[in-house]
């Protein structure tokens, strides 16, 4: 028996009128090519998992439905239908408005089980690395500052790109003159004792 969700019965009964069936008759397939999938909700969206990760998920929009394989960039398509390239919202199936918008049931099935192997098979979705920001320029009177604190200074270069990130921004974001210098003073005073900008938020 299928392991529901009272949660995507609610979420199908919420949806717009025409987008009610196109999620039930996924909701079906997706039971009926992997029977053992479980359901769940992750940012407010329809999931389906198997064996403990992420399958497939389900939208619901005001004119459109999407669906999407969470280990679609893997997946084999010879009738070049999944789409997985920069689909954001559109999942991998573009905008469906209608059941009739989704491949035939033998294809969407086919889908399906091809993702539960990929997943017996252990493969993981790829992650992507972003590539580090850029330095910032670090703001003259903090340059000056950190000159005639050695301590300061120390700490401020041992830190990692992303913390002396925070505190640059955090004083070139300051509104007025009175604020910026607050601020580089707080700075100075943070940096001799060895604290990180976010130092209050870290256990």
């Amino acid at each position: 028996m299928a392991s529901t969700d009272a949660r995507i019965d609610a979420y199908i009964e919420k949806s717009a009128e025409f987008a009610r069936p196109i999620l039930s008759h996924l909701r079906k397939l997706v039971h009926k090519a992997c029977p053992t999938a479980t359901e769940t909700v992750k940012w407010g969206m329809p999931f389906f998992e198997y064996n403990g990760s992420l399958l497939c998920n389900m939208a619901g929009f005001k004119q459109h439905c999407s669906f999407g394989f969470w280990n679609a960039s893997q997946m084999k398509d010879a009738n070049s239908k999944l789409q997985v390239k920069d689909r954001g919202a559109m999942g991998n199936f573009d905008r469906i408005s209608t059941v009739k918008d989704l491949p035939s049931d033998k294809e969407m099935l086919g889908y399906i089980k091809e993702a539960v192997t990929l997943i017996d098979k252990g493969v993981k979705k790829p992650v992507v690395k972003k590539a580090p920001k850029p330095e910032l320029p670090v703001p003259p009177e903090l340059v000056a500052a950190l000159k005639k604190n050695k301590k300061a200074q120390a700490a401020f270069d041992a830190f990692p790109p992303s913390h002396r990130r925070e505190y640059v921004e955090w004083i070139t974001e300051a509104k007025t003159e009175a604020t910026r210098e607050k601020r580089l003073a707080t700075t100075l005073e943070w940096l001799t004792e060895g604290k990180s900008r976010m130092w209050k938020y870290q256990k």
